[in-house]
Parts: C-alpha cells; structure tokens; sequence
C-alpha cells in the first residue's frame, strides 16, 4: 500500500510542475512559447478556454497532492 500511494504522489508532483509550468504568467513565459502558435490558431477566447483548464487542473492536483502526502505521512508509522 505505501509503494503505490508514493508512485502515485510522484506522478502528481511530476503532473504537478508540469501543469504549473504551462500555464501563462504575467509576461507570459513558457506557456507563451508552448502556445503562442495555438493561440493564433484558435483565436484568444480558446487561450482562456486552456488557461481556465489548467488553473482547475492545478487545484486538482494541488488537493490530491495533500492527501497523498499526508496517507503517506500515515501509512509509514
């Protein structure tokens, strides 16, 4: 039990930063880079579409996160 709830905290600190990581800043940074082409593309009401996702994603997994953290926490004692 306490192998797979730490494969599992790893994957959502990996999906965690990478979720982060895509999402636009103030000075648009690398989500820009990553998406600038897709914004074109799509238009700019579709780049809120992403950006909306992506912020739910992040307290998604900001939540699951914690309570994998703190089970793990649990099930080493």
């Amino acid at each position: 039990m306490e192998t797979l709830l730490t494969v599992l905290l790893v994957i959502t600190c990996i999906s965690l930063i990478i979720v982060v990581l895509l999402q636009s800043g103030k000075s648009a940074g690398l989500s820009g880079a990553i998406s600038g082409g897709a914004e074109q593309l799509f238009g700019k009401q579709k780049a809120r579409g992403i950006d909306l996702v992506l912020n739910r994603l992040t307290i998604v997994l900001s939540v699951l996160f914690f309570v994998l953290t703190i089970a793990v926490a649990y099930f080493i004692q």
